[in-house]
């Protein structure tokens, strides 16, 4: 499946809950991002390489498979296995295909040690995440309206999901997904809530197929379709 580039924080991992899935892909628990263009020809001159490349490691989750393996924020990730990591979607993609419980190497560019070798035992993705990543996959993403208290009462139970981000030139987009709509019906079911929600989206790792969605935006009520990210 193809992220779209206008993710500017490509995210491994963006929670540590762990719950069991059907289907699931391989996870770091790190949150990364490309490098900049000065970025780039700095690691260029200073380590000697044709030109800089990799992924840069800007946070690693706690109790997660990178802070067990030790690695750190800031580490550029270079290598995975084998082979070179030119980006962050290409890292991204590796690790996702890794074989759950697999122990890799991964070779980092560690500012003030230069390259290591990393041996890091791959974890199952959290469905949180997974869900997050179909859904960014299709071009938007998910977000949760913090509901208000009444004036002296108690906070009251959390609302449906919500489009939080739509990603410019995406499915989503093109649809005419719009931020704020509230998520009414996914694929025709209900879904009352944030939970709700990623479980619809986790359905579609075992059948991907095109994403209907019904929305309440204002006092409207509008559905969309969006195309299967796998179909060019």
């Amino acid at each position: 499946m193809r992220t779209l580039a206008a993710v500017i924080l490509l995210t491994l991992a963006v929670t540590t809950e762990a719950v069991a899935s059907p289907a699931r892909w391989g996870w770091l628990g790190v949150r990364i991002r490309d490098l900049s263009e000065q970025e780039m020809d700095a690691i260029s001159q200073k380590h000697g390489l044709r030109e800089g490349f990799g992924a840069l490691i800007v946070e690693v989750i706690k109790e997660t498979p990178a802070e067990t393996a030790g690695l750190k924020n800031g580490d550029l990730v270079v290598a995975f296995k084998d082979r070179l990591v030119v980006d962050t979607r290409m890292l991204q993609k590796s690790v996702a295909a890794a074989n759950v419980g697999e122990t890799v190497t991964l070779t980092v560019l560690r500012m003030d040690q230069g390259r290591r070798p990393v041996q890091v035992r791959i974890g199952p993705m959290p469905d949180a995440v997974a869900a997050e990543r179909i859904a960014a996959e299709y071009g938007f993403q998910l977000h949760e309206p913090e509901a208000q208290p009444e004036l002296g009462g108690a906070r009251p139970p959390a609302g449906p999901a919500a489009v939080g981000a739509v990603l410019q030139k995406s499915r989503a987009e093109l649809a005419g997904l719009r931020v704020g709509d509230i998520l009414v019906e996914m694929n025709g079911k209900p879904v009352a809530s944030l939970e709700a929600a990623r479980q619809a989206l986790l359905d579609l790792i075992e059948h991907p197929s095109p994403l209907s969605l019904t929305v309440r935006r204002d006092r409207q009520r509008l559905s969309f379709v969006l195309r299967d990210p796998q179909i060019p």
